[in-house]
């Protein structure tokens, strides 16, 4: 037999398996649309940008040159200003934000799951819905709640109100109440992670510790947080990446990161904020690579042994109802408030303004902003017809949905390939590779992606701009990680032999696939699907960049607040708030999934 018989077998083998052909195609597909968009943003760093400051610097419209990197790194004024105090801002953002989310996250998943604390189902319930809602819902919380016109030169809000409580500046704006409010937006990721292991390990080990009278707080240091040990740091990874490409939050109250400077210095100094981009991807890869270095050299602890099913609980005493008080009003302020405070703000005749609390009249209470049916130009509605009314913020909604749905289908389908895939090869090198590419827009922060994106296909050879395919595409690269992560751990649970005993039965791939793959694993694969629609529901920083206002919900609220119509916002908010707790409701009925199962749910 000659070699290309030999070749030709080979290749026929090759493709006989589906799962081959699935890595080849998918691999294919996701380094052009993951490196490419690497590679475009690399290019616009270097790149000439006609009425920018490297134009003038250069004296050129068009071509190539490092006058962008040499005006960022070596102009003092310029790289002060634009470079390092957004960037230490940045990190102190993300560093703080680990930091409060661990802490908070990590002492209720305690008490929830090591103590006898009153109302954990409530508690555990409740915790989550800040990572539900939008990222910036908190942030417009903390402005209604603290804000002055004597410190802050806007309304007054609630405290100032109510009680005449003037909060200090450093309180109200900058890198304290940007901290505390994604520290408090990304708690649940912690709490999720280390309850998990709380729930999980034995009781035995701490047993052991207490009968060789060990001190409390040494069993807590040297036993009980080495065991949680990779959960904390599997949250630093999640939560300073995300923190780290957050606009939404830093925006609201005014603290100046690389995200806000992006988008301060896209218009005048392009070149510049595309080396912020690449920045905050350096970050991501940076993460990626602790993470992989963390898993080589992590200790093993052996959590479930096996020999104890019995969690000793601590008895908190009395304390189990003084500390679930204090937990019941710190999670109404972050889950239940939200939704009454924007509500009532589109109510107000200046929303923001809670003055008439003091005085006791209500009778100024409005329904302009719901029920105006005219385009209106005097009373502060600036030629917009009622929320109800307004086509703009319903087409947004519609194309919310769509773009949602569609990046739900088509990341939650590519996902459950990829994991089933790799799963099938996963001693191959190009079956690692596949998983570690895919997997890598994850660990980017949003607003990275989103500029990559925006500069690949924002050009005269490949114009997408402002149109629903580009959403769906950024969208599907970004939240494909859930899905692969998710299917990837439930496959490689099933064992060969099931699908072996279909193959010998000569059934189809496909219906392999459909009849009995999908079905033995529908509850980790149905979740692929759904954190890729929950998280595109609320999404701004990934899609700011990419459509003009009225395309989506959350790029229309950011143009209502550009406006000043804060009662829009406070509306779009509302409906945005109540669609995520619709649907996550609907999801529970139906597949019974809840993010807090199994922890104290």
């Amino acid at each position: 037999m000659n070699q290309s018989s030999i070749l030709g077998n080979r290749l026929k083998t090759f493709f006989s398996k589906p799962y081959n052909v699935i890595l080849l195609l998918l691999g294919i597909v996701l380094s052009f649309t993951t490196i490419a968009p690497i590679i475009a943003i690399l290019e616009d760093t270097v790149k000439i940008h006609p009425g920018t400051v490297d134009a003038n610097i250069t004296g050129q419209v068009s071509g190539y040159s490092f006058a962008n990197y040499m005006d960022l790194f070596t102009n003092r004024l310029a790289a002060r200003k634009y470079l390092w105090t957004p960037l230490l801002n940045t990190v102190y953002l993300s560093v703080g934000t680990c930091v409060v989310s661990i802490l908070f996250g990590g002492i209720v998943a305690f008490l929830v799951t090591r103590t006898n604390l009153a109302w954990r189902k409530y508690i555990s319930s409740i915790f989550i819905f800040p990572y539900i809602m939008p990222q910036w819902t908190l942030a417009v919380v903390w402005q209604n709640l603290f804000n002055s016109n004597a410190v802050t030169g806007t309304s007054n809000g609630l405290l100032a109100s109510l009680f005449g409580i003037t909060m200090p500046i450093w309180w109200c704006k900058g890198l304290f109440p940007s901290l505390m409010v994604l520290g408090l937006h990304y708690a649940p990721f912690a709490y999720i992670l280390i309850g998990g292991i709380f729930r999980n390990m034995d009781a035995n080990l701490e047993e052991a510790a207490t009968i060789l009278d060990t001190p409390k707080w040494k069993i807590m240091t040297r036993v009980t947080l080495p065991m949680v040990k990779p959960a904390i740091l599997s949250t630093i990874l999640l939560v300073f990446g995300s923190a780290m490409g957050s606009y939404p939050v830093p925006h609201y109250l005014n603290l100046n990161t690389l995200s806000t400077m992006y988008i301060s210095m896209n218009s005048s100094r392009t070149g510049e904020a595309s080396i912020l981009a690449i920045i905050m991807m350096i970050f991501g890869v940076a993460i990626m690579l602790l993470n992989q270095f963390s898993l080589k050299s992590r200790k093993n602890y052996t959590t479930v042994t096996g020999k104890s099913g019995q969690i000793s609980k601590i008895n908190l005493g009395a304390g189990k109802y003084v500390i679930a008080l204090i937990l019941v009003i710190i999670t109404f302020f972050t889950s239940i408030f939200p939704i009454v405070s924007f509500a009532f703000e589109t109510f107000l005749p200046n929303p923001g303004d809670y003055s008439f609390l003091y005085t006791g009249d209500a009778s100024n209470l409005t329904t302009k902003w719901w029920l105006t049916a005219e385009n209106v130009t005097e009373m502060g509605m600036y030629g917009q017809k009622g929320i109800l009314y307004n086509s703009t913020i319903w087409h947004a909604f519609l194309g919310t949905l769509l773009t949602s749905v569609a990046c739900a289908l088509l990341a939650g389908t590519i996902g459950t390939l990829i994991g089933y895939a790799v799963a099938k090869q996963r001693r191959s090198r190009w079956a690692n590779y596949v998983n570690s590419i895919a997997f890598l827009p994850y660990l980017m922060p949003s607003i990275a992606v989103g500029v990559a994106f925006f500069i690949l296909f924002s050009n005269k050879y490949l114009n997408l701009y402002n149109t629903y395919t580009l959403l769906i595409i950024t969208g599907t690269v970004k939240y494909i990680p859930f899905a692969s992560r998710s299917s990837l751990n439930s496959m490689l649970q099933l064992s060969g032999e099931i699908e072996e005993a279909a193959i010998i039965q000569d059934v189809p791939w496909i219906k392999r696939m459909t009849r009995i793959i999908i079905p033995i694993q529908k509850s980790s694969i149905i979740s692929g699907y759904l954190l890729p629609f929950m998280t595109c529901l609320r999404e701004l920083s990934l899609f700011m960049l990419l459509c003009v206002q009225g395309f989506i919900l959350s790029t229309t609220l950011d143009y209502f607040d550009e406006m000043g119509l804060y009662a829009f916002s406070s509306g779009i908010n509302l409906i945005l708030i109540i669609t995520i707790l619709v649907a996550n409701g609907i999801v529970n009925k139906v597949t019974g999934a809840s993010l807090d199962k199994g922890i104290g749910g």
